[in-house]
């Protein structure tokens, strides 16, 4: 597989990289890039033959947007490009209506963000964060009246509840308007809960599976080990990897070990199979990775070529299995009364 070979996104003509350039490093000062190198980051993805540029309206206050918007123009490869980003989080503590997912909110994050962006549509808009309260039907509407506007092409759901999402791509099909073309969801060697109930439900609603955080913040790079605190990197400070979210447990060491393990066997860094791991699982478009510099990019890409073979993958598999599902094959045999049965697709 190579950066340059596209696949469509979902159940949509959209066609993207199988690795997706995330920009949250681009403006952060803390554990980001400078500006020049975060342009060099840029050119290396572009370069390889990557199409997909991730960012977000709260990603560094807005400056990864303007960044991204500027290598783009500088460059000239605005209709080369996929272009996404997203809204959702608040943008100004006080205000309710400067977040969630209600209609008076998109409407304002996107004009922001077009004009940060310094373009007049993005490719692919994500909703960001499920709000708790916004009813399906209006983001629905909301959506699709911004797809009819051409202000956005498609959409798609980030950290979404299945059954939210599912709704909302029921909706869609029944009444015949654009409705969501993937799902962007947390999914690594030490994240799997989606594989439950967000992968079928992307398969059966036609949306593509676009893994953020593959790496588990740096986790599973290896740089760590068991006497480290989250004190560097994305592992400190305010991110989702704290208190309760946490990538210091016992069960997440033992799954590094066994990476390091397969990784010395493949002749690859961890973090390369870790990669090469989540583009290998059923329903996965394309996986979003970050970098701080061209070399750390570079290596990244380079997990394109990591083979894994069955015994590989295996090993992963139930070293970081999230445990039973209720509906197993186990339980699939007994319905039948051991009767072998294929349901829909039929494998060829």
């Amino acid at each position: 597989m190579k950066l340059g070979d596209g696949r469509t996104l979902g159940r949509s003509g959209l066609i993207v990289s199988p690795l997706a350039l995330g920009t949250m490093t681009f403006g952060n000062a803390a554990w980001g890039s400078p500006d020049d190198v975060s342009g060099q980051v840029f050119d290396t993805y572009l370069q390889g033959g990557g199409n997909f540029i991730d960012t977000a309206d709260v990603y560094s206050g807005g400056r990864s947007e303007e960044l991204v918007g500027r290598f783009i123009a500088e460059r000239g490869v605005r209709d080369q490009v996929v272009l996404a980003t997203k809204s959702g989080f608040n943008v100004q503590p006080g205000n309710p209506h400067a977040g969630g997912n209600g209609r008076k909110h998109i409407h304002a994050a996107l004009h922001a963000s077009l004009r940060r962006l310094g373009t007049e549509y993005v490719d692919l808009y994500w909703l960001h964060v499920y709000d708790m309260v916004t009813p399906a039907e209006e983001v629905l509407q909301t959506m699709g009246d911004l797809v009819r506007s051409g202000q956005v092409r498609y959409f798609g759901l980030s950290d979404i509840p299945a059954w939210y999402a599912t709704k909302m791509a029921t909706l869609a099909q029944a009444h015949h308007v654009p409705g969501p073309v993937a799902s962007q969801l947390e999914y690594s060697l030490v994240a799997r809960q989606l594989e439950a109930e967000h992968r079928p439900a992307a398969a059966d609603s036609g949306m593509g599976l676009v893994p953020w955080s593959p790496l588990a913040g740096g986790f599973l790079t290896g740089k760590y080990t068991r006497a480290d605190t989250a004190s560097q990197g994305r592992l400190s400070g305010s991110n989702p990897f704290q208190g309760p979210f946490t990538k210091f447990t016992d069960r997440n060491w033992v799954i590094l070990d066994t990476l390091r393990g397969v990784a010395a066997q493949t002749g690859h860094t961890p973090a390369q199979v870790a990669l090469a791991w989540a583009a290998a699982q059923p329903g996965v478009t394309s996986t979003l990775i970050a970098a701080s510099t061209p070399a750390q990019l570079a290596a990244n890409l380079a997990s394109l070529g990591v083979q894994l073979t069955p015994e590989h993958l295996g090993t992963l598999d139930r070293v970081s299995s999230p445990g039973p599902d209720f509906f197993s094959p186990a339980l699939k045999n007994a319905i039948f009364g051991g009767v072998s049965v294929q349901g829909w697709p039929v494998p060829g």
